[in-house]
Protein backbone atom coordinates (compact mmCIF):
# COMPACT_ATOMS: atom_id res chain seq x y z
CA UNK A 1 0.00 0.00 0.00
CA UNK A 2 1.25 3.44 -0.81
CA UNK A 3 2.41 5.48 2.18
CA UNK A 4 0.15 8.44 1.43
CA UNK A 5 -2.95 6.22 1.29
CA UNK A 6 -2.06 4.48 4.53
CA UNK A 7 -1.49 7.85 6.22
CA UNK A 8 -4.93 9.09 5.17
CA UNK A 9 -6.57 5.83 6.32
CA UNK A 10 -4.68 5.94 9.62
CA UNK A 11 -6.61 9.08 10.61
CA UNK A 12 -9.99 7.43 9.94
CA UNK A 13 -9.49 4.29 12.05
CA UNK A 14 -11.67 3.66 15.11
CA UNK A 15 -9.69 3.28 18.29
CA UNK A 16 -12.57 2.51 20.67
CA UNK A 17 -12.70 -1.25 20.00
CA UNK A 18 -11.11 -3.76 22.39
CA UNK A 19 -8.40 -6.16 21.29
CA UNK A 20 -9.89 -9.46 20.15
CA UNK A 21 -8.57 -12.48 18.28
CA UNK A 22 -9.95 -15.56 16.53
CA UNK A 23 -11.44 -17.91 19.11
CA UNK A 24 -12.81 -15.12 21.29
CA UNK A 25 -16.54 -14.87 21.90
CA UNK A 26 -17.67 -11.33 21.16
CA UNK A 27 -20.92 -9.39 21.26
CA UNK A 28 -21.16 -6.99 18.32
CA UNK A 29 -23.81 -4.30 18.79
CA UNK A 30 -25.02 -3.35 15.31
CA UNK A 31 -27.05 -0.23 14.47
CA UNK A 32 -30.10 -1.01 12.35
CA UNK A 33 -32.47 1.39 10.64
CA UNK A 34 -36.09 0.37 10.93
CA UNK A 35 -38.47 1.18 8.11
CA UNK A 36 -38.26 4.34 6.09
CA UNK A 37 -38.27 6.54 9.16
CA UNK A 38 -35.15 7.65 10.97
CA UNK A 39 -35.81 5.14 13.75
CA UNK A 40 -32.65 3.35 14.77
CA UNK A 41 -32.11 0.46 17.15
CA UNK A 42 -29.16 -1.60 18.31
CA UNK A 43 -29.17 -5.36 17.78
CA UNK A 44 -26.53 -7.56 19.44
CA UNK A 45 -24.90 -10.42 17.52
CA UNK A 46 -22.93 -12.74 19.80
CA UNK A 47 -20.68 -15.51 18.57
CA UNK A 48 -17.16 -16.83 18.06
CA UNK A 49 -14.68 -14.86 15.97
CA UNK A 50 -13.76 -17.21 13.13
CA UNK A 51 -11.19 -15.02 11.39
CA UNK A 52 -9.80 -11.55 10.84
CA UNK A 53 -8.56 -10.34 7.50
CA UNK A 54 -7.40 -7.18 5.77
CA UNK A 55 -5.63 -4.13 7.09
CA UNK A 56 -6.39 -0.53 8.00
CA UNK A 57 -9.86 0.53 6.75
CA UNK A 58 -10.35 -2.72 4.81
CA UNK A 59 -10.06 -4.91 7.90
CA UNK A 60 -12.99 -7.22 8.65
CA UNK A 61 -13.83 -10.12 10.92
CA UNK A 62 -16.22 -13.07 10.74
CA UNK A 63 -18.47 -14.00 13.68
CA UNK A 64 -20.32 -17.34 13.84
CA UNK A 65 -23.16 -18.38 16.09
CA UNK A 66 -25.62 -21.26 16.09
CA UNK A 67 -29.20 -20.03 16.07
CA UNK A 68 -32.01 -22.60 16.34
CA UNK A 69 -29.64 -25.37 15.23
CA UNK A 70 -28.44 -23.50 12.13
CA UNK A 71 -25.00 -21.90 11.91
CA UNK A 72 -25.13 -18.20 11.05
CA UNK A 73 -22.02 -16.23 10.05
CA UNK A 74 -21.74 -12.50 9.57
CA UNK A 75 -18.80 -10.50 8.29
CA UNK A 76 -18.32 -7.11 9.92
CA UNK A 77 -15.95 -4.34 8.83
CA UNK A 78 -13.94 -3.43 11.95
CA UNK A 79 -14.06 0.33 11.40
CA UNK A 80 -17.67 0.57 10.20
CA UNK A 81 -19.89 3.31 11.65
CA UNK A 82 -22.75 0.74 11.75
CA UNK A 83 -20.98 -1.04 14.62
CA UNK A 84 -22.00 0.62 17.86
CA UNK A 85 -19.61 -1.36 20.08
CA UNK A 86 -17.77 -4.64 20.41
CA UNK A 87 -17.63 -6.44 23.77
CA UNK A 88 -15.34 -9.40 24.43
CA UNK A 89 -17.47 -11.89 26.37
CA UNK A 90 -14.91 -14.69 26.68
CA UNK A 91 -11.37 -15.22 25.46
CA UNK A 92 -10.60 -18.50 23.74
CA UNK A 93 -7.36 -20.38 23.22
CA UNK A 94 -6.89 -21.60 19.66
CA UNK A 95 -3.84 -22.50 17.61
CA UNK A 96 -5.01 -21.22 14.25
CA UNK A 97 -5.85 -17.89 12.66
CA UNK A 98 -8.79 -19.23 10.63
CA UNK A 99 -11.28 -21.46 12.45
CA UNK A 100 -13.09 -22.88 9.41
CA UNK A 101 -13.05 -26.36 10.95
CA UNK A 102 -15.77 -25.25 13.39
CA UNK A 103 -18.30 -25.38 10.55
CA UNK A 104 -18.21 -29.19 10.56
CA UNK A 105 -18.36 -29.52 14.36
CA UNK A 106 -21.54 -29.73 16.40
CA UNK A 107 -22.35 -29.58 20.09
CA UNK A 108 -19.51 -30.19 22.52
CA UNK A 109 -17.02 -30.83 19.71
CA UNK A 110 -17.36 -27.17 18.67
CA UNK A 111 -16.26 -25.83 22.05
CA UNK A 112 -13.13 -23.70 22.42
CA UNK A 113 -10.89 -23.74 25.47
CA UNK A 114 -11.02 -20.69 27.70
CA UNK A 115 -8.01 -18.52 28.40
CA UNK A 116 -7.27 -18.42 32.09
CA UNK A 117 -6.61 -14.84 33.06
CA UNK A 118 -5.07 -14.33 36.45
CA UNK A 119 -5.46 -10.97 38.08
CA UNK A 120 -3.10 -9.86 40.79
CA UNK A 121 -4.72 -9.80 44.20
CA UNK A 122 -4.57 -6.42 45.93
CA UNK A 123 -1.81 -6.15 48.46
CA UNK A 124 -3.26 -5.57 51.96
CA UNK A 125 -2.10 -2.44 53.72
CA UNK A 126 0.37 -3.06 56.51
CA UNK A 127 -1.33 -2.74 59.91
CA UNK A 128 0.71 -0.69 62.34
Amino acid sequence: MKPIISKVQQSQLRKDHPVFRPGDTVRVNVRLKEGEEAKERIQPFEGVVMSRRGELLGESFTVRRVSFGIGVERIFPVHSPMISSIDVVRQGRVRRAKLNYLRQRKGKAARIKRVETFEKAPVPAAAE
